[in-house]
This record gives C-alpha cells, structure tokens and sequence, in this order.
C-alpha cells in the first residue's frame, strides 16, 4: 500500500503526478460533480448542500423528530426512513423501546415518512436495498452511513443536521478534499472486505490523511470486486474519519440495482480523463492477507499470520493501550488466552451493516460446512443484515450449514456493535465482523469492575476460527471451494410488513408519545460573557463518543433528554455528572435573578476575583456553566447525544486541542456550544479540573467573526493566568446557532 505525498491527477486510467492544471482537474471528479449537482449556494467552494433521502434509526430519530416539532415541521420535505435496529431488544428498560417504535410509526404516517419495523433490516442495508440511486445523495444520523460503492455519496452526521433538513434548510460545509483510493488486482481466496478495509484504515488513520476528506475509489481493481465485497469495505471507510466516499460504478453495480428491481437507480459513474486528486492511496488487492484489529481501535490492525508469529509482543502493546484508557480502575490481559502458543477466543459474531452482508455470510457457510465449533466457551453468532437476506440464506442451504456447524442465527439487529447484545462475559475475547471495538463498545462497564473486549476480523476468518475451535485462524489456512452462490432479492417481504407513506402525509393522525419520551428543556442564548468550570480533564489521545456517552443499555434512554444525561461519562469520569449538575443549579439561580454573591461560595470567590479585572460583569451579562477539556473528542458514532447531553447539563463549551470529527463539532455547534480549540498541547495546560475560565466578550467573538479570544484561568487561590482560545472556522449559519443558544432556539428565531 501507497500514500502519495502530494496530489495525484488520474490520465488514462492511471495515477500519475503529471497533468492540466489542479483546478480544472478538480472539476473532474466523481465527488466534484456529485456535490456540486446538490449544492444550491452557486459558491463550489462553500456548499449547501440538499439532500435527496435521509435516514435514522431508533436511537435517534425521537430527537431529531422533536427537535424539528419544536422548530415548526409540519411534514417531511423529503422522503425520510425510520428503521428500528438498535433498540430491538423491547425488554430492556420495560415499555420505552417499544414506545419509542411506536412514535416513530406514528410520526411516519402523520408527516409522510417510511417506517421499518424492528428485526425487518439494520438501518444501512435498508439503505442500500431500497434508497441508494446513483448520484444521489443521503444522510443518516448513524456513522457508517456510507453508500458510495452503490454510486451514492452519503454522510452520517448527528441528528441536527437532519433536522435542518427537515425545515428545508441546507447541510453547510466547505468543499472537501478529494483522496484517489486506486485498486489493482484481485482479493485471493479467504481475505474478505474486513481484511481491505482494515489495510486502509491502519495506514490513514493515525496520520489523519483522509480526515474529513471524500475517498473515491478508482482503478482497475474496482472491477475485480463483487458488489457486496465493495459495500463491506465502503462502510469501514468511517473509521478512517473521512467525510464520505464515492465509487466508480460499472456492470456489477447495475446487476445489483436489476436484483433489487431497481434498474432505473443505476448509471455508470466514472471521473473524466486528467481528474485531479488531493492525494491517493495505491492498493494491490492480492497483497491483502487475512487482517485482525486487536482492542481499542480498528486501526490497531495486523495480518493475523503477524499476530500469531509474534502473539506475546503485540499482546504487550494491547495492555499499554488498555492502560491509556482505563488507567488502574482495571488490569486488562489477554495474555490468559493463550494457550499452547495460540490465542483463543470465547465467542465470535457476524452481525450488522458491515458483516451481515448475503456473501459473507455465504462464504462463513462454505468454510464451516460439514465442520463442528464445538461444545466449550467459543460460540458463534450470525445475524443477517435484512429479512431479504435472511429469506435467501434460508433457501439456498448457508443457514443449514452453519445450524449444522454449532453456529446461532439470530435476526437484523445493531446490538453487537454497541454494545445492546452479545455482551461477552467478564474478561472474555470476542472476535467480530462489525465495525468498531473501542473500550467498552461491546456492552462491559469498568465502574462495576467489568470488563471484556473485541477485535475485528472478517467473516471468513471468524468462520476459520470457529472450525478451529476457537483459536485464532486466517481463513486462507483453509482451502475451501467458496460456492459463489446467486443471490435473489425479494421485495415482497418490505412489502409486507413497511410502512411507506409513498410521500403522503396525514396530519389527522395522533403522535402516540410513552412516558418515557420528553421534549428538550429550554436552553437560555449565548450571554456576552461566559464563567465556565471545568467539570472534567481528559488526556487519552482520542476520547469516542461512547466515551463521552456510553453505548448499550442506556441507548433506551435516548428519547429522555435529562434521563440519558445522567449516563454522561459515566464510564470514563462518573463524577462528571455531578459536578456539570452542580454548576447547571447555579445557572439556573442565576437565570432566575439571584445575585452572584448569594450563590454558592466557589462562584463567589471566582466573581470577586473576575470583578477585580472586569468590574463590568453582572448576573444580565454573564452566563455560568461548564465545560470539559479533552485532547481529540468525538471519534466514532455521529449520534448527537454526546454533545445534547452535556448541554443539557449546563455544558457551554468543549476546549479541545482539535476534533476528531466534523459531525461530532457539528453536534456542539448544533446544541449551541463553543467548540474552542487550545492550540497549546495538553501537557501543560493553563487550567485544570475544577478551576473556572472567564471568556469576556464571548457573544462578541462570535457576532464579529474574532479568530480568537483571551480566556482567563481562575484558581482557587484567587490568582488568574491569561490564556488564548479559538473556535475555527464558522459559518454564518453556526454563528447565529452559537448565539441563539442551539438550534432549536435559532429556527424558532428564524421562522
């Protein structure tokens, strides 16, 4: 594999570092033309950006249907998809994910939307099956919404962004860097999508070559994958923090589109001769050998033939990274799973958008057929990625293979992949065909001195494994005659049982609301000047978004602002909680008219020491509330909750020393929060945990476009350091968002 160190023009099919000029060459490729077919800001280089469908499932779609409700949608302006994958499990927390199933059937047919009953498909295959069209454009309030191999360029953002969408409003975002993904040669037999995808992502992920980039993939590679190999490895193309992702299209992308009996969907897509690209990624498919992701990070990747020659010394290197996360709250080892030279694994899983695929669960069926994974700890889970795919696998004799083998069916469903399913016991290995593996993804909870974890591998080597009892084995160590079988794709099964409006609404009907469902609590504008406690001092190199707010069984909560809230790093700082409640009591005193000398003593003594510099300051000018530091937030899930929740604790600010992702900035500026960036490092920082930070003339900065702002650190021994801070850049939309207090302020302003 090949990173280009600078831009690369693509001329008669080949990369090369010769062309026209950039500019024209710009204009050539396949993002160019699909971004611009969709931005109504006549600026190519600031977009706005209309989109043709969007799509969210139940972790997310209550908030983003109430926060539109309370900006003024009275119907869906587009057509809108609500699926039902992550709270399937209905007896978790008793009525309320059920309740919330039926607020979104109810929603979809009052404002004209398509609703997907649980357990029918996970949200992306869904996606796949019946809204990708070819130079469409979708977004999802999920991360891995990612149908570029299907010619469709889409984005996961948080679910502000779809509310947007819902009032007609548009997705704002400067033109993107477009990165040349160029394959050559064919996959050899045994290596899967997984085992692509983790390649790439361990080669741009530290070094953040594609961060909030477009990758497009080209060459003559493209052609040597089936459609279904293409869509397992786009979907990983998440993790490597990208924007979006596009593909070439050709007669295997037709085919499918003629399966799904959607031929009209299709057209062939491919760059002009002499595109030009901001860099490029040179992959030789046949180089690509069977891939293991060990904890915390898909990018933390290995030939699993690497790991078993030097299973010990990268086993070391896993229990540093344990560490970094988990300090000493719990001693993490792998080291136990050895046996006998080998690593063993106690369970293995085949689920979701990534794996749940109709080939890879095929060729999981031909490795294992006529083999037994035996009776002890390793058990193996498949859950296909839709009914349709389920109906086929049935037929075609894969389900019988696998039953066979000791393998457990189960139905469409997320839970693996965050953690709602599939918890591995205390201290166990689980080895997964899904898509993330950060701390405590998969279900455990440090703070109860619980805890397992997971690595990512394809399907066929996970199938490999399973044949070997448990013990980590490449699939390529088999020699398996894959059957290669046809896939038929019955629409008749949607037909059945979705609810699809056809784009009709019918504002007769009642929304059925549970108890359990709440509006969002009233959120005050940005004040002139801000006195922010830091409530919480995060040092890791990256903090994920289940970090920040934990995935799993408190997904159940999602619906219950204040209720999810309490949830807030519960796993990674549990006093967080009480310490942002805390301030937010004072805030609201202060809202309430109390005078800052009858607040609480620290506010007191921070007042008097701010009053000596500022004497200006008052209750009606200055806002108090919190904020945290952490050194790379919001790597991972695009769901809103990690920012909604610290605001409606009383957070104002994150102070960062930068974003691990646009839509995870794009969730603070959403919920009215500064996304301030310290340009300092974190080794010395000029505030710490529990000290107060007064930003003067904050409304200010942001009205007039100020790069940056002085910020003055209050100690508890009343001394005061100056420091500086910076949001980047903003648009003007994010501007009025920031001083309206959130985005539901700034609609209802704005109507």
């Amino acid at each position: 594999m090949k990173l280009w160190e600078k831009g690369a023009y693509l001329v008669n099919g080949k990369l090369s570092e010769n062309g026209a000029n950039p500019e024209d060459g710009v204009k050539k490729t396949l993002a160019y033309s699909i971004l611009q077919k969709h931005n109504i800001s006549g600026d190519d280089k600031k977009l706005k950006i209309k989109f043709d469908k969007i799509t969210s499932h139940d972790i997310t779609y209550v908030g983003i249907i109430q926060t539109a409700r309370a900006s003024g949608m009275e119907r869906f302006p587009l057509p809108y998809v609500l699926t039902n994958c992550h709270n399937s499990l209905c007896a978790v927390g008793g009525t309320i994910n059920e309740d919330d199933h039926m607020f979104g059937l109810t929603c979809a047919q009052k404002y004209g939307g398509v609703y997907v009953p649980p357990h029918m498909a996970v949200i992306h295959q869904y996606a796949r099956e019946m809204l990708a069209a070819c130079g469409d454009m979708i977004l999802g309030s999920d991360s891995h919404t990612r149908y570029g191999a299907l010619g469709t360029m889409a984005i996961g953002e948080g679910g502000g962004e779809l509310a947007k969408q819902l009032l007609s409003k548009t997705y704002d975002v400067a033109y993107p860097g477009v990165i040349a993904i160029y394959l050559t040669g064919s996959p050899v037999p045994g290596v899967g999508p997984q085992d692509v995808a983790l390649a790439i992502i361990k080669a741009v992920f530290d070094n953040g070559y594609v961060k909030n980039k477009v990758m497009e993939f080209v060459g003559p590679g493209v052609s040597n994958l089936s459609a279904d190999f293409r869509i397992g490895v786009d979907v990983m193309t998440t993790e490597t923090t990208c924007l979006s992702s596009i593909w070439r299209t050709d007669s295997k992308i037709e085919e499918w589109y003629a399966i799904h009996g959607r031929p009209q969907a299709y057209k062939e897509l491919n760059p002009e001769d002499g595109a030009y690209y901001d860099g490029a990624i040179e992959i030789d498919l046949s180089e690509i050998r069977p891939m293991i992701a060990l904890p915390f990070h898909p990018s933390c990747a290995y030939t699993i033939d690497e790991v078993n020659r030097n299973l010990m010394d990268l086993l070391d290197e896993t229990e540093k990274r344990a560490k970094v996360s988990f300090g000493d709250k719990v001693n993490f080892s792998l080291k136990n799973k050895v046996i006998g030279g080998k690593l063993y694994v106690d369970q293995g899983v085949i689920a979701g958008c990534a794996g749940g695929g109709f080939e890879n669960i095929c060729a999981a069926a031909d490795i294992l057929k006529g083999k037994d994974t035996g009776n002890g700890k390793f058990l193996l889970n498949v859950y296909p990625a839709s009914m349709p795919v389920y109906q086929e696998l049935m037929k075609n004799g894969a389900f019988s293979a696998l039953v066979s083998s000791g393998a457990i069916i189960k139905t469409a469903f997320c839970g693996p992949c965050f953690g709602a399913g599939d918890t591995p016991a205390n201290g166990a290995f689980s080895i997964r065909h899904s898509t993330r593996n950060f701390p405590n993804r998969e279900g455990s909870k440090i703070q109860n001195g619980q805890l397992s974890s997971v690595a990512l591998m394809d399907a066929r080597s996970i199938a490999a494994t399973a044949a070997n009892k448990g013990f980590l084995t490449p699939a390529t160590e088999y020699d398996t005659e894959f059957s290669g079988k046809k896939y038929f794709f019955d629409k008749a099964i949607y037909d059945k049982r979705v609810y699809d409006s056809k784009g009709t609404a019918h504002p007769e009907v009642e929304i059925q609301f549970g108890p359990n469902i709440k509006d969002w609590p009233k959120m005050t504008s940005l004040t002139d000047n801000l006195l922010l406690k830091i409530v919480s001092e995060i040092h890791d190199p990256v903090t994920t978004t289940d970090e920040l707010i934990p995935s799993g069984e408190t997904s159940s909560f999602r619906s219950n602002p204040l209720g999810l809230a309490e949830f807030t790093l519960s796993r990674k700082d549990p006093l967080y909680v009480g310490r942002a409640k805390h301030i937010r009591g004072e805030e609201e005193k202060r809202e309430n008219g109390v005078l800052f000398e009858k607040m609480d003593d620290e506010i007191v003594q921070a007042v008097k020491t701010v009053k000596a510099k500022f004497p200006e300051i008052n209750e009606k000018n200055t806002g108090i509330g919190s904020t945290i530091f952490a050194v790379k937030p919001g790597d991972g899930s695009a769901r809103e909750q990690a920012a909604s929740c610290q605001k409606v604790l009383g957070g104002w600010a994150n102070i960062a020393n930068e974003y691990a992702t646009k839509r995870y900035r794009s969730n603070l500026i959403n919920w009215g929060m500064l996304p301030f960036l310290y340009s300092g490092g974190d080794k010395n920082l000029p505030f710490a945990n529990d000290d107060y930070v007064f930003i003067p003339g904050v409304r200010k900065m942001i009205q007039d476009k100020l790069p940056s702002i002085k910020a003055y650190c209050i100690r508890k021994n009343g001394t005061i350091n100056e420091f500086e801070l910076s949001t980047g850049e903003l648009t003007d939309d994010e501007r009025k968002i920031i001083l309206s207090g959130c985005l539901i302020n700034f609609n209802r302003d704005n109507k």
